[in-house]
């Protein structure tokens, strides 16, 4: 691929990446040639000159590598190496879940009741990147949070994030599971926010491969009915939440009222369901 990638440097090299891209079945190949390009020249997408494109032996070879690699399905993302969500562009690997404007829905809530009840301690499971946590965080400027996961190469991945922003003075990261019932921090939070896995065990296969070939399993997996993470979650977070404090999750399609009902049961109130772009309930909000 690399000496046909050189043979079109000199005619029309971004119609070239365009037509592979969309020949592979690639979502938004014009968009995606542009990232792939200004990737491989180490300049912003939003500032490259397709009429001027001049790329040395090292470019051409860093782009023919980026192109196979997205023609594997490997999200752009994480060939470029960060994501944007929310205001800010959070570096991402293989070893934390591509952030999804989805999930944006709960931030906007979290920082909404932060700062309507002056919210200041923050706990997020599952942290991955960070990008929940140090959104949320950014935002409520007299807050102070938490991010806990169970992967050491997840937390690294959120501690350049927090680094990135500037905001270590206010975020710590620590190894920990849910399922680990000796799991405790000596204090407790007024607002906990969580993505956890919700993707039945069995349905994994079916996902996009961007998805299930490049996002850590862990990250996916909810076990056999998709539930086992929230079931987990409802007995152990009312322990860790202040009285009056906050609880938000993400869901997947379908699980909201059942998520609710599960931490119901835990004696944590139903405030409300957030809908996401979409209109799909995507975000359970309880308060205890």
């Amino acid at each position: 691929m690399l000496s046909q990638i050189m043979n079109m440097q000199n005619t029309n090299l971004f119609e070239d990446i365009t037509h592979r891209l969309a020949e592979g079945k690639i979502p938004s190949p014009r968009l995606e040639a542009r990232l792939l390009l200004a990737y491989a020249l180490g300049v912003d997408a939003d500032t490259l000159n397709l009429f001027a494109l001049e790329l040395d032996d090292a470019q051409l070879h860093k782009l023919d590598q980026a192109l196979k690699a997205r023609l594997a399905h490997k999200p752009i993302c994480k060939i470029v190496g960060t994501k944007a969500f929310y205001k800010h562009d959070f570096k991402v690997d293989c070893n934390v879940l591509s952030p999804r404007p989805d999930t944006e829905i709960l931030v906007e809530n979290a920082i909404r009741l932060g700062q309507q009840h002056n919210l200041k301690r923050v706990l997020d499971l599952g942290t991955g990147s960070g990008c929940i946590l140090l959104s949320v965080i950014e935002d409520l400027p007299n807050a102070k949070g938490l991010g806990v996961d169970i992967s050491d190469k997840a937390l690294e991945i959120a501690q350049t994030n927090a680094a990135m922003l500037g905001l270590l003075p206010r975020v710590e990261f620590a190894r920990g599971s849910w399922f680990d019932d000796t799991l405790n921090w000596g204090y407790k939070f007024d607002l906990i926010v969580s993505n956890p896995p919700y993707i039945k065990s069995g349905d994994i296969v079916n996902l996009a491969p961007e998805v299930k070939d490049y996002d850590p399993r862990l990250a996916l997996d909810g076990g056999a009915d998709g539930y086992r993470d929230y079931k987990k979650l409802a007995e152990r977070i009312p322990e860790w939440l202040e009285d009056n404090g906050y609880v938000l999750l993400e869901v997947g399609i379908g699980q909201a009222e059942q998520v609710a009902q599960i931490f119901a049961a835990s004696g944590l109130h139903l405030c409300e369901i957030a809908k996401d772009l979409a209109g799909i309930n995507r975000c359970v909000i309880l308060k205890k």
